[in-house]
């Protein structure tokens, strides 16, 4: 059987029971983790030790968390009380090198799904997703770590162009595979916007899968990171945060009978 789960963002022990109830065995059986794995949940470390002895039988894509983390552990940022056990492991290095080899985007053809933590971009084709997470994952895991990623948290850029000089089309690769929700029908992003639907003032915005102009990729894509526009399943995308973090849901999906599994994490 192939899973796939949503954002576990460190609710360890909600994590466990989730695969217990859908009977998970890692010697048979395959998981797809669409990223945020950890940060604000209790038990952050605990979730990447078991996911790191269970490697082999898991596909992961990276989420702004995951990023954050990262950037953590290269002393980017201050690790806030959840990351900290982590940054403080004697296993650090092991799990956030592992961590970094992670890709951006995961693709099934034959399965019929792609993966990436927010979602593939409105303008990029499947081709253009596979480059761009190859292009991310060869600088994360290059000799300047660190001085790449501070130059992706510089500035936001919404809107992809061949004109663009290299390292900006690197921060909207990143941008819109761990921090898209949003965007307009020209294409362009918004990150600002972090609610449900219903909450959106701005009537021209659309959801990034709705977008008019939006690339063909002829494979459902897999996101997780929209924890307000909850479970959403059809002919395009398969969204799956359903805010277990925040006392809601934790999902599983099989992909191979689209069998819906969820708990309760109140």
């Amino acid at each position: 059987m192939t899973w796939a789960i949503g954002d576990i963002q460190g609710c360890y022990d909600s994590f466990i029971k989730l695969l217990q109830k859908i009977e998970f065995n890692p010697t048979k059986d395959k998981l797809w983790l669409v990223g945020d794995l950890v940060n604000r949940g209790p038990k952050s470390l605990e979730v990447l030790e078991y996911l790191y002895s269970i490697k082999d039988s898991i596909y992961i894509t990276l989420g702004n968390h995951d990023i954050s983390l990262i950037a953590n552990y290269y002393g980017l940022k201050k690790p806030n009380p959840t990351i900290a056990p982590i940054i403080d492991s004697p296993k650090a290095k092991e799990l956030i090198d592992w961590l970094k080899s992670q890709p951006f985007v995961h693709i099934d053809k034959e399965l019929g799904f792609a993966m990436a933590h927010a979602g593939i971009s409105p303008q990029f084709t499947l081709k253009d997703a596979k480059e761009f997470s190859d292009i991310l994952s060869a600088k994360l895991n290059g000799d300047k770590p660190k001085k790449w990623l501070k130059k992706m948290f510089a500035k936001d850029i919404d809107y992809f162009s061949q004109e663009l000089e290299p390292i900006d089309k690197q921060r909207y690769a990143l941008a819109s595979f761990t921090r898209m929700r949003y965007c307009y029908s020209n294409s362009k992003l918004d990150f600002s916007q972090k609610g449900p639907l219903s909450s959106v003032n701005d009537k021209e915005l659309l959801p990034w899968y709705e977008c008019p102009n939006r690339k063909s990729l002829e494979l459902k894509v897999v996101f997780g990171h929209w924890s307000t526009l909850g479970f959403t399943n059809n002919n395009k995308i398969l969204a799956i945060d359903t805010g277990c973090l925040w006392g809601r849901e934790l999902t599983a999906v099989n992909l191979e009978n689209q069998r819906v599994v969820n708990l309760s994490c109140k």
